[in-house]
Order: structure tokens, then sequence, then C-alpha cells
């Protein structure tokens, strides 16, 4: 029997796993505190609802499913991302419905340094959205990534003014969603070999358009959009994190509208991207973050005291001192055994400090409190070990 992982497959154990906790509760927090609310969705859907009305040629992540058939022999798939699915919970809602969800997305595509088949993703939507709403998700985002410790650029366009300019560069209809799979390309392969393959299309001059100035753009009525968010942008004090970028495409079909992408110079990769589309005839928008990639960035810590209590036979005072601390917002172990298994077990797991109970303790009312990162070691009275004070400050 293989023990192997699957390739594009991870487990996350230790201090990985610890710090991707951490990160999820700041997302978490952030979101609920902007009005989200949470959702779960299943992670099997039927295949045909998966796809929705996109064909494998016009969106990439549409062609990288999972499929897979139940004892019925239904065609199933795996969900690829958790957008698609809001066609069935925005039903009935009363606008404008917020929510957000955290949870495993699929796609079976080449894997790559970031880029992995299973992976974490963390939305925000709003469903019957505006402008405004756009905004407030960047400026979430921004809130985000702050608390991570992420620099970060925001790149900005829309569809409908990347139609209207491949439409004046006589980029035809037909061509159109391949043009965008090509644009989608931009800082990930060289802009040359982007421009060769443009050729095939007659579309290769749509690149030295990309390069004009901004103000080059207004001609174009959808330019209005992208003016707009930005205007509403300066209210969140965001503006030099802000740039427009007219090449931006985004792969995926459905966008409408304001498109972003989140980028920093420490990787290659998109941090976190959006944008607005509509469904169901309800203009909504929202933005993604992917939590592996947020991981290699990230700048966090869990902030719990990893405490490991050892009873040396006298278990009924461990366990009262372990709940104690426990009430405290540490995070707390009990081991029953010898001192030195104690301590190789502590170091094993990275435990901040070790408290050592025995008869002779007990007998005092004073523990011996070891900090396993400086190995200094203190005596506290049992009457101050549900204070604060009892443990050693991290730093």
């Amino acid at each position: 029997m293989k023990l192997s992982l699957v390739k594009g497959f991870n487990d996350y154990i230790g201090e990985n796993a610890l710090k991707r906790a951490e990160i999820r509760k700041i997302l978490v927090d952030t979101f609920e505190r902007y009005g989200f609310s949470p959702v779960e969705t299943p992670v099997v859907e039927y295949e045909e609802f998966v796809r929705g009305g996109n064909s494998q040629s016009q969106d990439e992540a549409i062609s990288d499913i999972f499929t897979l058939k139940d004892k019925g022999n239904r065609k199933l798939a795996l969900r690829y991302e958790f957008t698609f699915q809001l066609k069935r919970l925005m039903q009935n809602k009363k606008l404008p419905f917020k929510r957000y969800q955290i949870g495993e997305v699929f796609r079976d595509e080449p894997v790559g340094a970031n880029r992995f088949r299973q992976f974490v993703q963390a939305d925000v939507d709003v469903v019957g959205s505006s402008i405004k709403d756009e905004a407030e998700i960047l400026n979430l985002a921004s809130d985000v990534l702050k608390k991570l410790g992420i620099d970060f650029i925001v790149e900005i366009n829309n569809r409908k003014l990347l139609d209207e300019i491949m439409k004046s560069e006589g980029i035809s209809q037909r061509d159109k969603n391949k043009v965008i799979r090509e644009l989608d390309k931009l800082g990930k392969i060289p802009e040359q070999d982007i421009r060769e393959s443009l050729k095939k299309f007659k579309a290769e001059k749509i690149m030295d358009a990309f390069k004009k100035p901004e103000k080059f753009f207004e001609k174009y009525e959808s330019y209005s959009e992208v003016k707009k968010l930005l205007n509403y942008l300066k209210n969140y004090g965001l503006n030099k994190e802000i740039k427009f970028v007219p090449s931006l495409a985004r792969g995926l079909g459905y966008y409408n509208g304001n498109i972003f992408e989140i980028k920093t110079k420490k990787i290659s990769e998109t941090i976190t991207a959006g944008g607005s589309y509509e469904f169901n005839n309800v203009q909504c928008t929202g933005i993604s973050f992917g939590l592996e990639r947020l991981n290699v960035l990230a700048k966090v810590k869990k902030n719990l005291n990893s405490i490991l209590i050892v009873s040396l036979d006298e278990d009924k005072q461990a366990i009262k001192i372990a709940n104690q601390l426990r009430d405290l917002n540490n995070q707390v172990s009990v081991f029953y055994g010898k001192p030195s298994k104690a301590l190789e077990y502590a170091n094993s797991y990275d435990y901040n400090q070790v408290i050592f109970i025995g008869a002779k303790e007990v007998k005092q009312k004073k523990v011996k409190v070891k900090d396993m990162k400086t190995g200094k070691e203190k005596m506290i009275t049992l009457q101050n070990i549900s204070k604060r004070n009892v443990i050693f400050q991290r730093k």
C-alpha cells in the first residue's frame, strides 16, 4: 500500500497547520466584521451544474475540473470554485446577500511551486451589488493583507472596457475569448511569447494599445466604471496601492464589469483576485483568497501560549491547573510520564513552557515552570497559577 501523496495534494501538520489556522481566523474575523455571513456547500455537484454555461474552449478552469460517477452512473464533478454555487444559494434571498465561504476546491491542472490540485479558497461575494460594493471588497482585501503583513498592489480593469479595446483593434467576436485567454498569461510568461500567440488572431497590435497612458482610455465608454471605482476607493484611503492595468483579463468568462488582481513582489502568482459578474439577471461582485499563497507570504504566529503540564503521579492537581490555564486562553496538554520524556515531547511539538507538578510541589503549594525557549525556570505558587503572569510571555 502506497503512503505517498498524490501529486498536487498536501498534508499540513505542526507549525504549518497552526499558521494556516491563524490565517483562517483572521479571514473569518475580517469577513464577519464587514457583514458577510458564512455558508457551506457540497464538494460534489452534478457535472452539468459545475460546467454551467461554460464550454471547455472558453474557460480553462472549467476544462480542469475533476469528474467522477456515482453507483447510479450519474455524471458528477468536484467543485473547482465557490462562485457558481451562488446560483443556487442566491434564490429567494433579500438583496444584497453577502456571504463568505472557506473550504477546499479542486482542479486537475499542472502543478507548480504555488499551484496545487487541491487548495483552500476563501471567498466573499455580494449578490445585488454596485461599484460601491466593489470598493468595500477591495478595502476588505486590503485589511486582510495588512493584518497578515503582506505588501501588495491592486491591479484594476474592466471586462467591458477590454471588449471595447479589442473591438477597436479589429479583433473578431469569434476570437475574443481566445485572445482573453492569451492576455490572462501576462506576467506569467514572457510578453514576446504572448505577442507571438496573438498573431494567429491578428491581434498582436493590442499589446501596443495597452502601453498607452491612462488618459488614452478615457475615450472608451466603459472606462467610466473604472474611474468611478477609483474615486470610491479614495474614500478608503486606497490610493498608492491601486493601479489601472488595461491588459488585465481574468480568465473566467462570466465577468462583466470591473475586475481586479492583487499582487506582490514576493511571488510571481496573483495573491487574490475577483471581479463583477451577473447571475440570474442580478449583478454580483466578489473576491477570492488562496490560503496556500497567503501561507507562503503571511507573517503571523499563533497567539496562544502552548503549555505542557507534566503530572508526576498528581493527576487530579495537574488536570485542575490545566483547566485554569485553558480558561485564560492558553493551549494546554497534560503529559503523564517521566520528566525527561516530557521535555523531549515538549521540544518535539514546540511547547513554549512546561509545568511540573508532583507530590513535592503539591506539599509546597508551588509548581516549577520551565521556559522551553530560554531554559529559564521559576517557582509559582498554586494560588497564583490562574494569573496571566504565571506564563513566560513570548516575544
